[in-house]
């Protein structure tokens, strides 16, 4: 207010505010309802959602201006009292992204005092969606209101329960709390009572006063609840206002001014009683309050009064009540009657009607609010506290009808509802348990209700699982169930709220495995009786109200010391209890009964039970635990811990669980595999407790029952993948290792449970040792290992069967199987307990028929060397040598993430398909279950003793020992360190997901699982499958690795660090050189092994076979200086065997040292130059002639130059430096002839090395590169191994840029040069007789010919020793070109190749190859027959390139014809070779010259590079062409190209008809296309000028053979005859035929030179006119009506030129038709001078 009006109106103002201080004082305490908004909720979410600033402000102002609801959604305003007619629109609000907002309310409507109910407000609120003219007549009331709403934490601090407790104590009192709102859900919640509580809601809904006789209008109405009838006993628990006291004893609704029938809107909360009598209720009275002060009038007078008592039979009265009011205060007892009794001389409004409508809501851990469980507890409770009759409702029961009644309400828990039943779930389990253990004592009898009890819970425990199925964990056990059995179960004789005995008390101290599987943890429940008292009820003092409980705490503090025997603790006061409970302390043991029952059930019950077996055999063990825990019998001997009786119940128990896993797997998969898992862990809990032999022979009996079953299915794969589960959780157990009695060496420390460490446990683990075996028995699944070892014999057993290639069915398995071992080792290898290599040694041999399990299934595993390139080895091996000996060759092209790539691969060395197996086809393994099984393998390796090992290795023969050796080779791919780059690349991909995508990336998260971490997963809820995946790199104990997780899943972030990718590098370096130093020691124990045997030399070739590969592969510098060691070791012990028998290893052998000779690193660098130097030095010594090693290693060299990219000569040459080194001073060698010798050799290799610095600088120019290669080729035509090993570099070079033709030719010039030297070395009718064979397939390959003076005998030695140079070195080459012609689409030339080879297969009497190349033989014919015409097959386009400028080098002024793919345009080859030498001299340097005229050097820039590119054309002579009839003869062998240049006598290159001549050039070539290089020189040129009436001649001819073919064209094509024609005959032709013939024929040339010409013309038009003819003839039986007339046209035309050339055809040279020979008289033809031609 202005201040000038407040200095006015002073007196008013002080008038005013006296008044309203009067106001206040007196109608203080009332309230009155007085204006109203709506707020939209979803708007807010929604905005303050997709809002992204820290806070949002929403502005709410008039409906009617804004229209604010008109455009969006309704969600109706739900209140407490409308929750049955709306659904709150919660499905559509997403409030995971809601941000902190501000709303600001600013549009408030008067409440209309006869306009509150509900109704009224729902109309508004429709009325607002819509803006009309009702909202109109509402006043606005101006006022602002500022709500701040932000999302909760998770846990916010200060907080108030909705009962005003604290729920951790407040640090700082002065901190505003939070408080927790109660919340009334829409939906049912399950969730059990965990905490006390205990309220009461009352909501007054209306009044109707109308019919009240009296003043009665401004109505308020006061509400409490009392104890007693007294006024002064209602009790202060109606929950206070926030400025208020927090409790009062009263609680007043709104007043409505003036209205006789008010609606309220008040919510009023109590806190109940913990203890209820029949006295309490709720009393309501009504008061007229008088606004105005008069005289005599109080402010409130009592207009009516009712009440509401709270119990009724026993149970709390809630729900709507419709209660009528009386106008006297209620007589003298009233509470225990309801106001709708009629009370006798009782006054009530409109004559006892109902008028006032309230609601009562109870939210309460006490009261059950469902008539069913109420009966149940009451019963119970009257049980526990003896009192009887017992009132249930409006029935008395007596103790005679006790039995019945109780039977007959556990049966009808049934009915009861879920919501309820899941609230007092604990209660009612415990209460079901306690009837089972303490049978009750009922008129005297022992009543047994175990069996009801059994079904209950069954049933309840059922409806839980069906209902609630969110709620499961991955087992399908529910999570409610599973923290009850964890946190919440104990025998009924160690009561919760008493201390735990023992160490620790046991509040869920003890873990065992089965108990550790819980998912949820609630708060402890404190809840045991029905009416329990309760901790954090502040109402009740702590003192004990029953005797139940005082006895209670007596057994409690008795039992806190451990050390009294508990026994008598319950001597003592079970008369005492007797007195007081009516129950004998007949206590049966939980678990012995639970067994009884579950063993005697049937049907339905039965039924139940086996669908949640997984409860109850949690709930059996805890209770033996506990059992054996407070009976102190955790160290008594195992045999002794339970009765006879409850064993045989447990037999019985696990054999028909098991016949009812066998029998219904088909029909109930899903319920049978939760069973077998139930069963599984079961056993494996109860390896912990029982007798171990008695688990044992449980386990067996579930294994017969297996077994039985097996031989009858046709598909057990189901059936067996089920006993896999059951027994890889049993050998989850954490003592598995002792209970496998792994010899009597092994003593593992104590264990970590103490529910399992006793002594017995101990002493029965390890009892035979190892002299009383014999070897073999410890290597095979004999009997005696698998009575020792039992587990480890189960699963090796299992193992075994699934990888049975003739096992039919089970190939899904292999993955699961393998898996279970994998992980079991990885757990073991894991464990401190065994981190002891002794006891690591005990350990793996239990697994050491694992060895031979693996080497059986060798010819299964995915074969890792296929994606690996065998560096260095020539690319050509006869892949047939390898496919006679097994039908089933195994190549998969299958690139796995392990590959990382794939490259088209060899196939694997020849021992790798023993002839031993059967010749079926196998199904391989997948990569990664190989990969598994391979660790598997190298983990026993590594750990075994190694004496007990070169026992077995003496034993085995030499097959099983060459597959051993295969099986290590396999190893030493499969673990190939990939490097960094893959990885790269693999997190670039990204893998699509896999069916099982969740259990892999479970196991890649866990990595391996051990028994420990079995159990602690469990205790997590967590997978129990354990997939596969976890490699362990032993060295590190290392237990994941990433780069199996080729599954990774989308939705992960992919892209991974640097840093992630050099751990994941790092790690695989790791893993590859343990599993290599592993392999090394293995061979190292054959070596010694065989080579005391007689069989040691195959043996130990395949030794050196696997060093070899090793040294192929990706290795690390610690594992090669080991390796070398063991490489020099062998050689120095057996140099005979590498010498003498294993040439072909030793070429190998050369070529992996010459390899590592030029690495970067220097510690391999110089073991790798010893090892050379020493393998010379060896190779001397023992007298054998040096020349061989010298060959082999300039041989290796020159195919690693060859083939390697990334070579390095500079390191190379520092190694060959430090042999010389070493020949020099090497004193005892020193006076022989053995330096020299290393000094030539090392010569030879730098020179060698030369041409590598040049190939290197050509590595981008393919040509010059080829041609380098073709010169050093050339360089070893004396040396024929090494001239192969080129030759062999340059087909693979072509192979690479897919110019199969050269690479073709390369192959058969190598066949060639093999064959030359075999015919010298053994005659034999059937080889081809050196490179004559040849010939055919190609005119070039006669220069392989050996007859120069200088050719090598190759009877000397190393000469000619390689692989190749054998008949079936020569067979593969032939093999291989025959596959690279067929490539080429060069058909025929396969078929000349085939001639070669069949009659060697014919001599050898090889059906199956003959029939193979027939095969193929006949497809190559087919394919010639269905590509007759030759565009289908495009052979190549040939090009003169000729090169000029000094800065070419040797290539200045050199001619080449190049060979380009087919259909290459000349801009294409001008392209590409403009824009290499451009980047090679700079752009501006390189000039390409566009004609094709004969270059003249003077004119040219010296500075500058010139190109010179032309189209050729094959060029044939007119006898050629009677040979050359297909297409292939016209593009194959071809030695001449030519190329024609138009110019004219002036210079110009076109001028009119007269004047245009035309020169033609011949090009020879050196060699005939194809040839092993796809450019050769131009050797001879030759020129042909043609007059301009030839060029016409040619034209012409070219003309009619146009027409020709046109015309007789089969089948016919219109489009093209008629393009011919109207070439021919359209008069509008320029330069056309008549202009030609009007040019040269219309006089007769006066040089008689030109005569034949002249006449050859005239025959060519002759002709010509004669082909139109046919061809309009032909056009005229094509065409259809629409082109008539352009065929009558073309007749015309051709008419016209008809006519035209008629007299210049006609025209014949009469001097042409002369006798060539004057006629004389003497026809003697001895008289004739000579047949040369007479000039006339």
């Amino acid at each position: 207010m202005p201040p000038s009006f407040v200095l006015q109106n002073k007196e008013k103002l002080e008038k005013l505010k006296s008044q309203a201080d009067q106001f206040c004082q007196r109608l203080g305490k009332y309230r009155m309802p007085f204006a109203w908004t709506a707020i939209h909720l979803m708007n807010i979410v929604s905005s303050a959602g997709s809002l992204e600033r820290d806070s949002t402000e929403v502005e709410i102002s008039t409906g009617e201006r804004k229209g604010s609801w008109s455009e969006r959604r309704n969600s109706s305003l739900v209140g407490r009292r409308s929750l049955e007619r709306t659904t709150s629109g919660d499905d559509s609000c997403n409030l995971t992204s809601f941000r902190p907002a501000t709303l600001t309310v600013t549009n408030f409507f008067k409440q209309e005092g006869d306009r509150l109910s509900d109704e009224d407000l729902y109309k508004f609120l429709a009325d607002m969606r819509r803006p009309s003219s009702v909202l109109r007549r509402l006043r606005p009331i101006t006022a602002q209101l500022k709500i701040d709403i932000s999302p909760a934490p998770e846990n916010p601090h200060y907080c108030l329960t909705p009962e005003l407790l604290q729920v951790k104590l407040y640090p700082d009192s002065r901190v505003r709390p939070t408080r927790e709102i109660l919340e009334f859900p829409a939906r049912d919640v399950y969730v059990p009572n965990t905490t006390y509580r205990n309220l009461l809601y009352i909501y007054p809904q209306s009044l109707n006063f109308a019919n009240r006789q009296g003043s009665a209008r401004n109505i308020t109405v006061k509400v409490q609840f009392m104890y007693g009838e007294d006024p002064s006993n209602a009790m202060p628990v109606i929950f206070g206002k926030s400025s208020c006291s927090e409790f009062s004893k009263e609680a007043y609704t709104a007043v409505v001014y003036h209205n006789r029938s008010p609606d309220f809107h008040e919510e009023i909360k109590v806190k109940l009683p913990a203890t209820l009598t029949d006295h309490h209720h709720l009393l309501f009275t009504f008061y007229h309050v008088s606004c105005q002060q008069k005289q005599n009038t109080p402010l409130e007078t009592p207009v009516g009064y009712t009440w509401i008592p709270m119990l009724q039979n026993g149970r709390l009265k809630t729900g709507q009540f419709c209660l009528p009011v009386s106008l006297e205060k209620p007589p003298q007892a009233y509470s225990v009657l309801s106001p709708e009794v009629p009370l006798p001389g009782m006054k009530w409004v409109d004559n006892h009607k109902g008028v006032f409508n309230v609601e009562v809501v109870a939210v309460s851990s006490i009261h059950t609010q469902d008539p069913y469980l109420d009966k149940f507890f009451a019963l119970v409770n009257a049980l526990d506290e003896h009192m009887f009759p017992v009132r249930i409702g409006d029935m008395r029961i007596m103790e005679n009808n006790l039995e019945n009644e109780l039977k007959s309400s556990i049966a009808a828990l049934n009915s009861s509802q879920l919501e309820p039943v899941v609230r007092f779930l604990y209660l009612l389990l415990d209460k079901l348990i306690l009837l089972v253990v303490r049978p009750p004592v009922i008129a005297g009898q022992i009543v047994n209700l175990g069996q009801a009890s059994f079904e209950a819970m069954a049933s309840i425990i059922n409806r839980l699982h069906k209902n609630l199925e969110g709620n499961h964990d991955q087992h399908g056990r529910n999570s409610l169930l599973a923290s009850y059995i964890f946190y919440v179960f104990r025998l009924p004789n160690t009561y919760p709220n008493s201390p735990s005995p023992g160490p620790g008390g046991l509040g869920g101290s003890v873990h065992y495995a089965t108990m550790a599987r819980s998912a949820v943890r609630p708060a402890s429940l404190n809840l045991n009786r029905s009416r329990s008292l309760s901790n954090s009820n502040p109402d009740i003092s702590g003192t004990p109200t029953s005797p139940d409980d005082e006895v209670r705490s007596i057994i409690g503090s008795k039992a806190m010391d451990r050390s009294c025997n508990r026994m008598s603790s319950h001597t003592e006061t079970s008369s005492f209890l007797q007195t007081l409970t009516g129950r004998l302390p007949t206590k049966k043991l939980f678990h012995e009964e639970l067994a009884l029952q579950w063993v005697v059930c049937s049907g339905s019950v039965r039924e139940s039970a086996l669908q949640q077996a997984w409860f109850f055999f949690e709930l059996m063990v805890k209770s033996m635990v506990h059992h054996l825990y407070f009976n102190d019998k955790l160290d008594a001997p195992r045999k002794s811990r339970f009765p006879e009786r409850f064993m045989d119940d447990i037999a019985a128990l696990v054999s028909t669980i098991a016949s009812d896993i066998v029998s219904r797997f088909q029909k109930d998969t899903e319920m049978v595999e939760r069973l077998n898992t139930s069963l599984a862990f079961f056993l494996n809990d109860l390896l912990s407790v029982m007798d171990r032999g008695f688990v044992f022979s449980l386990i067996k009996t579930c294994y017969k029952q297996v077994s039985s079953k097996l031989y009858s299915l046709p598909t057990p794969s189901v059936l067996v993948s089920l006993r896999l589960d059951f027994l890889r959780i049993i050998c989850s157990h954490e003592h598995y290792v002792t209970l496998n009695l792994p010899c009597s060496l092994l003593t593992p420390p104590a264990s970590p449970s103490p529910s399992v460490s006793s002594a017995t446990s101990q002493s029965s683990g390890f009892s035979t040792t190892v002299q009383d075996q014999k070897i073999a028995n410890m290597f095979e699944l004999s009997v005696p290992f698998r009575q020792q070892h039992y587990l480890a014999g189960l699963v090796l057993t299992e193992l075994a069967v699934i990888l049975d290639p003739d096992a039919e069915g089970l190939f899904g398995l292999h993955k699961k199987v393998i898996n279970m071992v994998h992980n079991l080792l990885s757990s073991h290898d894991s464990d401190p307990r065994y981190s002891d290599p002794q006891i690591k040694a005990r350990v793996a041999m239990l697994y050491l028929p694992l060895i031979g399990i693996i080497m059986e299934t060798v010819p299964q595993l995915y074969d890792f060397t296929e994606t690996h390139n065998q560096r260095g080895r020539p690319i050509c091996i006869a892949t047939d040598d390898y496919e006679s000996e097994s039908g089933s060759m195994i190549s998969q092209t299958v690139a796995m993430a392990i590959a990382g790539t794939s490259v088209p691969q060899l196939t694997r060395p020849g021992s790798f398909l023993l002839t031993s197996t059967s010749g079926r086809q196998h199904t391989t393994f997948s990569a990664e279950s190989s990969r598994s099984l391979l660790i598997c393998l190298l983990w026993v390796l590594k750990n075994a003793d190694e004496t007990v090992l070169q026992k077995w290795f003496t034993d085995l023969s030499v097959l099983q020992l060459n597959r051993l050796l295969d099986l290590l080779y396999l190893c030493v791919s499969c673990f190939e360190y990939k490097g960094k780059k893959v990885f790269e690349r693999m997190n670039s991909l990204t893998f699509k997901k896999s069916k099982d995508m969740r259990a892999k990336l479970e196991e890649a998260i866990l990595g391996s699982i051990g028994a420990r971490q079995e159990m602690v997963r469990r205790s997590r809820g967590q997978l129990e499958r354990s997939p596969s995946g976890s490699a362990f790199g032993s060295q590190e104990n290392l237990r994941w690795r990433k780069d199996m997780t080729h599954w990774r899943q989308n939705t992960e972030k992919l892209d991974k660090s640097r840093a992630e990718i050099e751990h994941e590098a790092l790690i695989d370096g790791n893993l590859a050189t343990e599993a290599n130093l592993i392999i090394l020691d293995t061979l190292e124990i054959v070596v010694q092994t065989v080579s005391v045997t007689e069989s040691k030399e195959s043996i130990l070739g395949g030794v050196l076979k696997v060093l070899l590969h090793s040294m192929a592969c990706n290795q690390s510098a610690v594992y090669l200086q080991h390796c070398f060691a063991t490489q020099r070791a062998l050689v120095s012990k057996f140099p005979e065997l590498l010498f003498e028998e294993e040439t072909e290893q030793c070429a190998d052998l050369c070529l992996r040292l010459l390899r590592h000779c030029s690495s970067s690193i220097g510690t391999i660098r110089s073991h790798a130059s010893a090892s050379l130097y020493l393998l010379m030095r060896q190779n001397f010594e023992i007298g054998n002639n040096f020349a061989r090693v010298k060959m082999q290693v300039t041989m290796s060299l020159s195919s690693l130059v060859g083939t390697s990219q990334n070579f390095n000569e500079e390191f190379l040459r520092r190694s060959l430096k430090t042999i010389l080194t070493y020949a020099e001073e090497d004193l005892e060698l020193r006076e022989t002839t053995f330096p020299d010798q290393v000094q030539d050799l090392v010569f030879n290799l730098h020179m060698i090395l030369s041409d590598t610095v040049k190939m290197k600088e050509h590595q981008e120019d393919p040509e010059m590169l080829i041609d380098l290669m073709y010169r050093i080729a050339k360089g070893y035509q004396t040396s024929p191994d090494l001239r192969l090993t080129w030759l062999q570099n340059m087909a693979g070079k072509h192979s690479e840029r897919s110019n199969h033709a050269e690479a073709a030719q390369c192959l058969v010039h190598s066949a060639a040069l093999v064959a030359e030297y075999l015919s010298m070395l053994e005659d034999r009718k059937y080889l081809p007789v050196g490179c004559v064979t040849f010939q055919n397939i190609s005119s070039n390959v006669l220069e392989e010919s050996a007859v120069s003076d200088d050719v090598v005998s190759p009877d000397e030695e190393g000469i000619c020793s390689g692989k190749y140079f054998t008949e079936s070195g020569l067979v593969g080459l032939l093999e291989q070109a025959a596959a690279s012609f067929s490539m080429a689409g060069m058909y025929e030339a396969v078929n000349e190749v085939y001639k070669v080879l069949i009659p060697i297969h014919e001599a050898n009497r090889d059906a199956k190859k003959l029939s193979t190349i027939h095969g193929k033989l006949q497809e190559a014919f087919s394919k010639i027959v269905h590509q007759s015409t030759g565009w289908e097959r495009m052979f190549g386009t040939y090009f003169r390139v000729g090169f000029y400028g000094t800065k070419f080098g040797d290539l200045d002024e050199q001619e080449f014809v190049y060979k380009e793919p087919a259909i290459t345009k000349l801009a294409e080859i001008s392209h590409r070779l403009e824009g290499f030498y451009g980047e090679r001299f700079g752009e501006d340097v390189v000039e390409v010259i566009k004609d094709s005229n004969p270059v003249d050097k003077c004119k040219l820039d010296p500075n500058k590079a010139y190109i010179q590119i032309t189209y050729v054309e094959p060029y044939f002579d007119t006898y050629e062409m009677k040979d050359r009839i297909t297409y292939f003869d016209k593009n194959y062998n071809l030695r001449r190209f030519m190329y024609c240049t138009p110019f004219t006598l002036d210079g110009r290159a076109h001028g009119e008809l007269h004047e245009q001549f035309k020169r033609k050039t011949i090009l020879t070539t050196s060699h005939a296309f194809p040839y092993i290089k796809t450019r050769v020189n131009v050797t001879h040129k030759e020129e042909i000028i043609l007059t301009p009436i030839e060029v016409a001649i040619e034209d012409m001819q070219k003309k009619t053979q146009e027409l020709a073919f046109a015309t007789h064209q089969d089948p016919a094509d219109p489009k093209m005859l008629q393009m011919v024609l109207q070439g021919s005959v359209g008069t509008t032709v320029n330069q056309g035929p008549l202009e030609v013939a009007q040019v040269f024929l219309s006089e007769i040339p006066s040089d008689p030179k030109l005569f034949r010409h002249h006449n050859k013309l005239r025959l060519c038009f002759k002709d010509f006119t004669k082909r139109c003819e046919d061809a309009l003839r032909k056009n005229k039986s094509l065409i259809g009506p629409d082109q008539k007339e352009y065929q009558r046209e073309l007749e015309r035309n051709y008419h016209r030129l008809k006519e035209a050339l008629q007299p210049l055809i006609n025209r014949k040279i009469p001097q042409l038709y002369k006798a060539v020979l004057p006629v004389t008289c003497h026809r003697d033809s001895f008289s004739r001078m000579s047949l040369r031609k007479m000039d006339l």
